[in-house]
């Protein structure tokens, strides 16, 4: 009773200074992030990622939940991400075996004198890892940024920046896959990246466009004000002639939702979720809805994107989209940190209407949000710019050692293109065997005294597996360029033509 008691006067508490702090600075730590999308974490091992510049460790314990932690154990400070998730449901410690429960208690130090001093050890508050709220919703992995009681009780008052059309199970709504991917530039020019709907005819040229024919005038009118905690909207007008209407939505601090509502009744919605992770980087998540108008037909989607196709290979293909202006970012990040701390507008130059959701970005960001990501437990400062362009383009790093759906596609097409390869060599095995039988019944029929018609052209057979032997070597080889693509996509603007 005391407990609850206890429990309600935090929430009163918490909920008086959420109200307090509705118009004051944006608080980056009171925030739910999404981090992952559950579908794609390995239930078996603990997965490393980073959080506003700290260290956290995730994995699923025996109840099927997702949990996080700080990246330490608190013993001798080894990082818990290069432990185990054991078969009783704790996360263990691989250097000294130290156990942990789903809430971080410490429930199992091997080393202890006996029974009474391992419980009095494990009862100790040093030894608890420092845990974090956890939530699954619409299949992501969200993380409240604070640690301890206060914290859980602030993360239950605050609902992440969810998609309202996958609350419902509706036939209307049809979600399509996620992507994630980590990406070399950081979380705000994510944001100004996808504020800029003007880029996107240009960097993306050939998917989504056309830099010669589709870099036209456009205004952005801004249709809900700013504010601190719910961010602010802008519509595109005029829009694309079977578009009713188009809206960029930012809502902080990981969400932009880009709603096209196209004037049959239907809707694409891209829904782009940005997680600061370190300096220089951030953790994108995203995916496609579809709604369909009142005759039941869904829009078109993003360019190919939409089509079917295996969660696997759309990850694949998102690549093409994401490095074509990935160098961008990269690099513009870095011109900016060059010219030193002054304000942003003072060191662009835009003159056109086109960027007006973008300088409203960066003035939320400087007015409303402190200046930028208070990182903690690491550097303020900007790694150094990538020199060599083409390690910007590496795709294992980045998604697929973190995706175990792509993890085993690459497996299978790895299994495949070995099968195909030996398939090639038992046909050319079998085209020779089959050349040598005509050859020696020609040579028997030369020494009988006999002659044939056609004796010089190898038999039907031999044809049939010198066409087997092309055909799976080469679909041995393309299976092998397609591998290629869970490690690295390269891409130059100068030859997309």
């Amino acid at each position: 009773m005391a407990t609850e008691t206890c429990l309600q006067g935090d929430m009163r508490e918490a909920t008086a200074q959420l109200k307090q702090g509705e118009e004051l600075t944006f608080q980056w730590t009171k925030q739910w992030y999404p981090v992952a999308v559950v579908e794609f974490l390995d239930p078996s091992c603990p997965h490393a990622m980073q959080l506003l510049g700290k260290d956290i460790v995730l994995w699923r314990d025996g109840t099927g939940k997702w949990r996080c932690f700080e990246d330490f154990c608190p013993h001798r400070l080894a990082p818990l991400s290069e432990g185990r998730v054991e078969a009783d449901g704790t996360l263990l410690c691989a250097y000294h075996a130290w156990r942990f429960d789903s809430f971080g208690n410490c429930v199992s130090i091997p080393q202890s004198k006996d029974e009474q001093t391992e419980a009095k050890h494990c009862s100790d508050p040093k030894s608890c890892a420092v845990a974090f709220p956890t939530q699954e919703r619409q299949g992501l992995l969200w993380v409240w940024s604070e640690s301890g009681t206060h914290a859980f009780v602030e993360s239950q008052l605050k609902t992440p920046r969810i998609v309202p059309e996958l609350e419902h199970d509706s036939d209307k709504v049809v979600q399509l896959f996620w992507n994630v991917r980590d990406l070399a530039y950081g979380w705000d020019f994510f944001m100004e990246n996808v504020a800029d709907p003007a880029h996107v005819p240009v960097s993306h040229h050939g998917i989504v466009g056309s830099r010669y024919k589709d870099a036209k005038y456009y205004d952005m009118i801004r249709v809900r004000e700013m504010s601190t905690q719910e961010g602010f909207s802008f519509e595109i007008t005029p829009t694309a002639p079977t578009i009713e209407q188009a809206v960029h939505d930012f809502q902080p601090p990981c969400h932009m939702r880009i709603v096209s509502t196209f004037k049959d009744g239907g809707k694409l919605i891209l829904v782009l979720y940005a997680t600061p992770t370190r300096p220089g980087w951030c953790r994108h998540i995203g995916c496609q809805v579809l709604v369909k108008n009142e005759a039941g037909k869904p829009p078109k989607g993003l360019a190919f994107f939409a089509l079917p196709m295996p969660t696997w290979l759309g990850h694949v293909l998102g690549s093409l989209f994401l490095h074509q202006d990935l160098v961008f970012l990269h690099y513009q990040q870095k011109n900016l940190a060059k010219r030193g701390k002054g304000k942003w507008l003072d060191a662009v130059y835009t003159p056109n209407p086109q960027d007006k959701m973008t300088i409203a970005f960066r003035k939320w960001l400087e007015n409303r949000a402190g200046g930028g990501i208070p990182w903690q437990g690491c550097s303020q400062n900007l790694p150094p710019a990538e020199e060599d362009k083409q390690k910007l383009f590496d795709v294992w790093t980045t998604h697929t050692q973190n995706c175990r759906v792509c993890q085993n596609a690459l497996k299978n097409i790895n299994r495949l293109a070995v099968l195909a390869y030996v398939a090639a060599v038992v046909c050319l095995c079998v085209g020779v065997i089959v050349d040598a039988r005509a050859v020696a019944m020609r040579a028997a029929l030369a020494s009988a005294g006999q002659t044939a018609t056609s004796v010089l052209i190898p038999p039907a057979g031999f044809w049939w597996a010198l066409g087997g032997t092309i055909l799976f070597a080469t679909v041995g080889y393309l299976l092998k360029k397609l591998s290629r693509l869970f490690y690295v996509y390269k891409f130059e603007h100068a030859h997309n033509h």
